[in-house]
């Protein structure tokens, strides 16, 4: 990734790479439509695939070293 300021490109092999897990890095031009895109890629993975979610969030969380919360559950009401 090349980045200027709020700018963003990525080389197309990055954007290859990307699209493999889901990502659509193509149309990409600024750090906010990166954020929207992940956002994007994050809730689909949510409702689509949350174990694989949360083997995303606890392989970051101990990248950098850190602990999920809690998990939550719902109770009826």
């Amino acid at each position: 990734m090349i980045e200027s300021g709020t700018l963003a490109r990525f080389t197309p092999n990055e954007v290859e790479e990307f699209r493999q897990i889901g990502l659509d890095f193509s149309k990409i031009r600024h750090q906010d439509e990166i954020e929207r895109e992940v956002s994007r890629w994050a809730n689909i993975l949510a409702d689509e695939r949350f174990d694989l979610l949360e083997k995303i969030a606890s392989a970051m969380a101990k990248a950098k070293g850190v602990k999920l919360p809690p998990k939550l559950t719902a109770v009826p009401s």
